[in-house]
């Protein structure tokens, strides 16, 4: 009976913290084709909070009121393409996950490119000098007869008695 009664408060307990942590779901638009707009353009738009989430993936404060400004300027009449101007011209062209190739965007298409080129030159050059470093030298008089006196223990008692 005690365990039930536990159990129980800790489901209730559980149920009301769940409660308390849970957000209002961000507002719908009255129109479901401005909905479906501005879910295809937020999908296009990167998270300035998250970074690797879309806007229409967060749940960040600031990708809710993205998508509010969104819906507004669809509702306003703007072009796809008159929404994407001016989230660029606001927050740059970071926040598109595909920004246009220019120069001001070379570095992020042409990065991870040269990253890897200078990480692969490092390496071949590292494993250079390394096996250079790993020379074959002729072994001193001394460590001669040491081997051949190990060698010779170990042949005398490999032989069968």
């Amino acid at each position: 009976m005690k365990t039930a009664l536990a159990l129980l408060a800790a489901l209730w307990l559980g149920a009301l913290s769940s409660a308390a942590l849970a957000k209002d779901a961000p507002p719908l638009a009255a129109d479901p084709l401005t909905e479906k707009r501005m879910l295809a353009i937020t999908a296009e738009l990167r998270c300035l909070v998250c970074q690797n989430q879309s806007i229409a993936d967060s749940n960040a404060d600031l990708a809710n009121d993205f998508r509010r400004e969104i819906r507004h300027l669809i509702e306003e009449g703007r072009s796809d393409n008159e929404i994407m101007e001016f989230m660029v011209a606001r927050y740059g062209d970071f926040v598109r996950y595909r920004p246009p190739v220019k120069g001001t965007t070379l570095l992020l298409w042409a990065g991870p490119g040269v990253l890897l080129l200078i990480g692969l030159t490092v390496l071949v050059r590292y494993l250079r000098r390394r096996n250079e470093a790993i020379s074959d030298a002729a072994l001193t008089p001394e460590e001669l007869k040491a081997a051949e006196k190990l060698l010779g223990a170990s042949r005398r008692n490999d032989k069968p008695q």
